[in-house]
C-alpha cells in the first residue's frame, strides 16, 4: 500500500506551491431577466503566465481577450487577463464546462436559471452547481454548528477582517474549533470512502459480515485510534492494526490486497488537486434571497474551494425580482372601473 500520510503530505505540498503559480482568479456573472449571461474572468498573476493548462475556469478565442499591466505605489507589477462572453443562455454557458480542458476539467460544474411571472412581479433564480467528489462521506453540517458553517464558508477576506477585528479572540477561538472538527470530517469521510471502495471490490466474495453497514459501525474507533497516532497512521495501516481493528484478524490476512486498494482509491478522492477561484453573480432587479456574503462593492461573492464540494454538492444560488410596473397600471385603472362603476350604480338608485 502507499504511505498514505506521505501521500498526503506530497499533494499538500505540491497545492502550496501550485498556489502560488496559479493566477488569482474572480468570475463574475450579470444575469439578464431574457435568461443571458455576461460573463467575465478577470486574472491577476505576479507574472506574464497564463497556461491554458492553469485556468480555474474555462474561455477561449470566441471571447473578448484583454491584457494589461498594473504596478501599485511599491512598485510591484502585476499582469492582469480579462476575458468577457454574453451566452444567449445557461445551456450555451455550461457546453464551455463540458469542453473545459484547464486545471479543473475533472470537477463536473453547471449553471441553472429560472424565470417565473407573479403577476405583479417577475422572479429569477441563477445558481452554479459543482458536484460532490466523493461517493460516499458524510455532510461537514454532521460536524460543525451553525455559526461554524457560516466562518467555514466565508471569503478569505471576510475571515481576516474577523480574525483581526476587536472580537479577534472569538473568531480564533472559531477558526481553530473548525481546524480540529475538519481534520476528524476527512478523516471520517477517508475512512467510510474506504468502506463503501472495499465493498464494492468485495462484490460476489463469501465476506461474511464484511458489509458496509457492519464497517460502519467502526469507523467512529478508527477515527479515534488515528487521531491519538496521528503521526503513525501510515505504520498502523502498514502493519495492520487498523485492519485487524476493522474487518478482525482473519479477514485482514485474507482480504489485504483488496482493502489496500480500497485506501489508495478513497485517499485519491479526498486528496484531489484543485485551483481555487472566487465567483461573483449581479441578479436582474432586488435580490430577495442568496447564500452567499456580499461584499464591500454590494456585489455577491462566494469562494469556491475542493473542500466545499467534497461529499456533497456545492451550490452557489441567488433569488431576485422586478416590479411588473404595467401589472400595477393595469390593476389600478381595473380597480378605478370598478369604484367607478359601483359609484354611478349607487347614485342612480340614489
Amino acid at each position: 500500500m502507499k504511505n498514505i500520510r506521505l501521500k498526503m503530505t506530497v499533494v499538500l505540498v505540491l497545492l502550496s506551491v501550485m498556489s502560488c503559480d496559479e493566477p488569482e482568479t474572480v468570475v463574475t456573472d450579470i444575469v439578464h431577466t431574457d435568461g443571458s449571461v455576461t460573463r467575465k474572468i478577470e486574472m491577476r498573476n505576479n507574472e506574464d503566465k497564463f497556461k491554458d493548462s492553469d485556468l480555474q475556469v474555462p474561455f477561449d478565442s470566441t471571447w473578448v481577450i484583454r491584457d494589461s499591466l498594473e504596478i501599485n505605489d511599491k512598485g510591484d507589477t502585476t499582469w492582469v487577463k480579462r476575458a468577457e462572453k454574453t451566452f444567449i443562455n445557461v445551456e450555451e454557458l455550461n457546453l464551455t464546462y463540458k469542453n473545459d480542458s484547464g486545471a479543473n476539467r475533472k470537477i463536473v460544474r453547471s449553471a441553472h436559471f429560472s424565470k417565473k411571472f407573479r403577476w405583479f412581479n417577475t422572479e429569477f433564480r441563477f445558481s452554479e452547481k459543482i458536484d460532490r467528489t466523493m461517493e460516499f462521506g458524510y455532510p461537514v453540517s454532521d460536524f460543525l454548528d451553525s455559526e461554524e458553517l457560516h466562518f467555514y464558508y466565508a471569503p478569505d477576506n471576510f475571515r481576516e477582517e474577523k480574525l483581526h477585528s476587536a472580537d479577534s479572540l472569538r473568531y480564533k477561538r472559531l477558526k481553530d474549533s473548525i481546524n480540529v472538527k475538519t481534520d476528524r470530517w476527512a478523516m471520517k469521510n477517508l475512512i467510510d470512502e474506504w468502506v463503501g471502495e472495499f465493498t464494492r471490490l468485495m462484490h460476489g466474495k463469501d465476506t461474511g459480515a464484511l458489509s458496509a453497514d457492519s464497517l460502519r459501525l467502526h469507523e467512529n474507533e478508527f477515527v479515534r485510534m488515528a487521531e491519538a497516532n496521528e503521526n503513525k497512521l501510515d505504520s498502523l495501516w502498514t502493519n495492520g492494526i487498523i485492519l485487524r481493528e476493522l474487518i478482525g484478524d482473519e479477514n485482514a490476512n485474507r482480504y489485504k490486497t483488496e482493502a489496500d486498494s480500497a485506501i489508495d482509491m478513497a485517499a485519491d478522492k479526498l486528496w484531489i488537486h484543485f485551483n481555487r477561484y472566487t465567483v461573483k453573480i449581479v441578479m436582474p432587479g432586488k435580490l430577495t434571497g442568496t447564500n452567499g456574503y456580499i461584499d464591500s462593492s454590494k456585489v455577491l461573492v462566494w469562494p469556491v474551494k475542493s473542500d466545499f464540494f467534497m461529499t456533497e454538492p456545492y451550490e452557489m444560488w441567488a433569488e431576485s425580482k422586478i416590479q411588473n410596473r404595467w401589472a400595477w397600471i393595469i390593476s389600478g385603472v381595473f380597480l378605478l372601473f370598478v369604484i367607478t362603476g359601483v359609484l354611478i350604480r349607487v347614485t342612480k338608485k340614489g
